[in-house]
């Protein structure tokens, strides 16, 4: 009787997760550490792969400190020591004394970072890949940017997975230097300028991790299409010439994509428990008018549950966000609209958290605007109260408030750019289309028309108004949800390896 062919094994490799099904291990939940969208993606995909059947496994520092804080209250329970918590053969923990004792994923200081990304990569390579034995490995940014160049010269297909672009450099006698053979996979990696040998790149040539990690695998992807598409465009400035180069050529080559991230599971109205009252698509309007009136109570805004309320979700950050589009329409957007009650509430950190909350001060503009602190308890009750969330982005690698929004029923006002472009189209009522309100232009005066428009919008009759945000609402969270993630990345595997992930 011929033997049963195997379902490939996949190894992801990354530096954050969150959720890991209890199966994969019996303390697998506990094993979180999150720094931002990666742990998240990380996690759904790894659930979605291991409930689907298939062979997976995942690679993640060891952060003891991380770990035993979310695992103590378990571990006093049941009195339990931490020696005796082991992950089963799926989820690999590198280990070294550099993640041992930190209480975050990244460092504060940049030099320290490059440490923990090499020691993470060391083990992986020396330890954990000869242990699991991949058919495919799945890297994510710049933490395991050198990966891809031994996957290459193993002749094993990989994925490199890039959130976020930033990159750290070091030489080859560097990386030797802590444990990693590089003589072996050299020729695979990306430097500063040309070296014909390894003698030659070895001491004064740096490796960049983030271009070596594009231009080693087989395949790369960024976490929206259109973005990958404005960086081969060259839009965004900030990208540097060696990391657009190497995507510019993985995209021509058709070995580039982008996938778009999805939002936490936690971000459901119909379950949420942070916010006033649970509604869903068919209640809404109930719904959302109850949570408005308890964020106007709280933060002492003008009762009025028919006033437009717009929400900033993301940090007060000029050099991305677009907080000073905002600030120069201010006075306008508030004192145009003043017999509406139109209010704006900040749940925000930030450079110009202070310049909004000078502008609201000199005005008197404090029943109408509430600066806050972010917290996620606020964060949540917004979504829910808020008609409308701003988004004025200069660039989105892809952005999650303009999914999260919409599946709580509050519209984005958004800049056309990114993954932004790619979730969001512009509403047109008449023709039962579109999810939010976008402009091209990127100033004060293309925010301020698309926030015309959508006081247009919520003027409309009620019965007409609450249609399209019912149908935006069940179009959201059937679109914007991890298994669709989950299956675009699935699809990208049996791509590269040419055969099914599960047989």
């Amino acid at each position: 009787m011929p033997k049963a062919k195997r379902n490939p094994r996949v190894l992801i490799v990354t530096p954050e997760v969150t959720y890991l099904p209890d199966r994969m291990g019996n303390f697998s939940r506990y094993l979180t550490a999150k720094a931002g969208g990666l742990a998240d993606v990380s996690a759904a995909l790894v659930s979605a792969l291991f409930n689907e059947g298939a062979d997976v496994y995942v690679a993640l520092p060891d952060y003891r400190s991380i770990f035993h804080d979310r695992l103590a209250p378990f571990l006093e329970r049941e009195q339990w020591a931490i020696r005796n918590v082991m992950p089963d053969d799926r989820v690999h923990l590198a280990e070294d004394r550099a993640f041992f004792y930190l209480n975050r994923v990244y460092s504060a200081y940049g030099g320290e970072n490059t440490k923990l990304s090499l020691a993470f990569q060391r083990e992986v390579i020396n330890n954990i890949v000869p242990r699991v034995r991949p058919d495919l490995i799945h890297c994510n940014d710049w933490m395991t940017g050198l990966i891809p160049a031994m996957s290459r010269q193993m002749g094993v297909p990989c994925l490199f997975t890039i959130h976020n672009i930033h990159t750290v450099k070091a030489t080859l006698a560097h990386i030797e230097d802590r444990g990693i053979d590089a003589a072996y996979f050299w020729q695979h990696l990306f430097y500063e300028k040309f070296s014909a040998s390894y003698e030659e790149a070895w001491e004064s040539n740096p490796v960049d991790f983030l271009a070596s990690g594009v231009f080693a695998a087989h395949f790369v992807n960024t976490v929206s299409p259109r973005f990958l598409e404005e960086i081969v465009e060259g839009r965004h400035g900030f990208v540097e010439g060696p990391i657009r180069q190497e995507l510019t050529n993985k995209f021509y080559a058709g070995c580039g994509t982008g996938i778009l991230n999805a939002p936490d599971p936690s971000f459901n109205p119909a379950k949420d428990p942070e916010i006033h009252r649970n509604y869903t698509a068919q209640d809404h309007s109930a719904g959302k008018r109850e949570n408005k009136r308890h964020l106007q109570e709280v933060l002492g805004l003008i009762p009025d549950e028919q006033a437009p309320l717009f929400f900033w979700p993301s940090r007060l950050d000029p050099i991305q966000k677009g907080c000073q589009l905002l600030a120069e329409a201010f006075y306008g957007i508030i004192s145009d609209h003043w017999d509406m009650n139109l209010q704006v509430v900040f749940v925000a950190n930030g450079d110009y958290q202070q310049i909004f909350r000078d502008i609201v001060n000199h005005h008197g503009f404090q029943q109408r605007v509430a600066v806050c602190d972010f917290s996620e308890k606020m964060e949540h009750l917004a979504y829910a109260a808020a008609d409308f969330i701003l988004m004025p982005s200069l660039f989105e690698p892809c952005g999650l408030p303009q999914m999260i929004a919409p599946i709580y029923g509050a519209l984005p006002v958004a800049h056309d750019t990114g993954g932004i472009h790619d979730t969001i189209v512009h509403l047109d009522a008449g023709r039962d289309t579109g999810n939010g309100f976008l402009f091209n232009t990127y100033d004060s005066a293309g925010l301020y028309w698309a926030i015309t428009q959508a006081v247009a919008f919520f003027k409309l009759p009620e019965a007409e108004k609450t249609r399209q945000i019912t149908r935006i609402m069940q179009q959201s969270a059937a679109t914007f949800n991890h298994a669709n993630t989950a299956r675009r990345y699935i699809d990208l595997y049996e791509k590269m390896l040419e055969r099914p992930l599960i047989n």
